[in-house]
């Protein structure tokens, strides 16, 4: 039953899952050209159907995390032989339920991601020490706040954070056509070759304050949840404006508002340990 599960794409696709196939040959061609010949393994989220797992396995040995039960047997078919060789390592279970690092040494994401986990898939790999680079294919309005810059309306926390650690690129867009069934919206392929790893939870919570309301100024943000007189200073020492938006700063300044604010706490933890 399921070696015809491969003619029938649009047919088996599973909403829940988000299972849009990548059946373009041209576009998956251009996705393993795209990626640095330094021998490091693949991790691959989502194979479905298998047609990115075959060609990464040209070039490399893969592991790929598969939460489709019905998927997982009929990749177990289809890849009998490398998965007998050793060459494709396939676990079939919920990504986001693997608490630890994705592979137990340096690795890429590659991967067809499903659209309704993308974004928390690419930041957990911003995290994960041992993933290297992250190629992925996600929706391309993802894909344009993962790679946005100073001015852009979709400058906000994922940018900030994924350019912290790492350079971020658009590579090229995937149009409807590329996928059976097709989805709704245009996807992109994402590309971030890290540095370094996030590791510094609480930046990432100031960023969600300063960045949640794009529209307002930065200084509204950041007043529902520190006081204005404290904002109003720093402000004032870092040279910015108490109109400005959060997407008109630079990179550096959040480094240093949030140092500036995390300074204050401290200050103020000691000062309420010397009163008692």
């Amino acid at each position: 039953m399921y070696k015809n599960l491969g003619n029938n794409a649009a047919k088996i696709a599973d909403k829940r899952f988000g299972q849009n196939f990548l059946k373009d040959s041209t576009v998956l061609n251009k996705i393993i050209e795209s990626i640095p010949n330094d021998n490091l393994p693949f991790v691959e989220i989502g194979p479905g159907l298998g047609d990115l797992t075959r060609q990464l396995l040209r070039v490399g040995q893969v592991r790929a995390y598969e939460v489709d039960k019905r998927l997982c047997e009929y990749l177990k078919s289809e890849f009998k032989e490398p998965i007998s060789s050793g060459k494709l390592e396939l676990l079939c279970k919920d990504i986001l339920e693997h608490g630890d690092s994705l592979l137990e040494k340096e690795y890429s994401l590659v991967a067809n991601l499903p659209y309704y986990i993308a974004t928390k898939i690419v930041l957990n790999a911003l995290g994960d020490k041992n993933c290297k680079r992250v190629l992925v294919m996600v929706q391309k309005e993802v894909a344009q706040k993962f790679a946005a810059t100073r001015g852009d309306k979709n400058f906000g926390s994922l940018a900030i954070l994924s350019q912290t650690i790492g350079n971020v690129e658009l590579l090229f867009d995937v149009p409807k056509e590329a996928f059976e069934p097709q989805p709704k919206v245009t996807s992109a392929i994402l590309y971030i070759e890290k540095s370094s790893s996030l590791n510094d939870r609480a930046f990432e919570e100031f960023l969600k304050v300063a960045t949640k309301q794009p529209r307002k100024t930065l200084y509204k943000n950041l007043s529902n949840f520190y006081a204005k007189d404290l904002i109003s200073n720093v402000f004032s020492n870092l040279d910015i404006s108490l109109t400005a938006r959060a997407h008109e700063l630079e990179l550096s300044k959040f480094h240093l508002l949030y140092k500036e604010f995390k300074k204050d706490r401290k200050d103020e933890s000691r000062e309420q340990r010397g009163a008692k």
